[in-house]
């Protein structure tokens, strides 16, 4: 293991920026069974661990569509999911397991609501807004390889880029 990435909680290892896995697109799930539901536990173990409101299975080196969201009491298995409507604009500041210390505003729709199926391969539709919008958007981005510094600016997104090398010491 390299030193910028961590094992924590559900004995999974966050891969930090700029880890290349983080920018592949991941694979549909097609197999329903109890080692899905064993992986999905062992995220959200990861993302309490550290505090986090959602993490996605390429952020622990899973190319699977697989996420999942916690935010105001309520808890998201997100499994292939897909955006069916979305409405509105809202700035907020973003951050990611990936990037740890590290903060950017972003602009996101401000509701949004998603199909996604469960542990079990039932689909269900979830409506998020504000925050738990964001939330959802953000972990589904990581499902195509997309970071949240990808909606910045050249500028900004390579400053920060600088700053989460720096912070990794230039390790992966």
């Amino acid at each position: 293991m390299s030193d910028n990435n961590e094992v924590i909680g559900g004995g999974l290892e966050i891969l930090k920026y700029p880890n290349p896995v983080l920018k592949k697109k991941s694979e549909d799930v097609t197999v329903f069974d109890e080692e899905l539901a064993k992986f999905v536990q062992d995220l959200f173990a990861a993302m309490r661990a550290h505090d986090g409101v959602g993490l996605a299975a390429p952020q622990v080196g899973v190319l699977k569509r697989i996420a999942v969201v916690e935010y105001d009491g309520k808890s998201y298995v997100l499994i292939n999911p897909r955006i069916v409507d979305q409405k509105g604009l809202q700035d907020g500041e973003e951050g990611c397991l990936s990037f740890p210390g590290i903060y950017a505003h972003v602009t996101r729709p401000q509701w949004v609501k998603i199909a996604a199926q469960d542990v079990t391969g039932e689909t269900h539709e979830y409506e998020g807004e504000g925050y738990t919008a964001r939330a959802f958007l953000h972990e589904m981005d990581h499902l195509t390889g997309k970071l949240f510094v990808d909606y910045l600016s050249s500028l900004k997104r390579n400053a920060i880029k600088k700053k989460a090398a720096k912070n990794t010491g230039g390790h992966f």
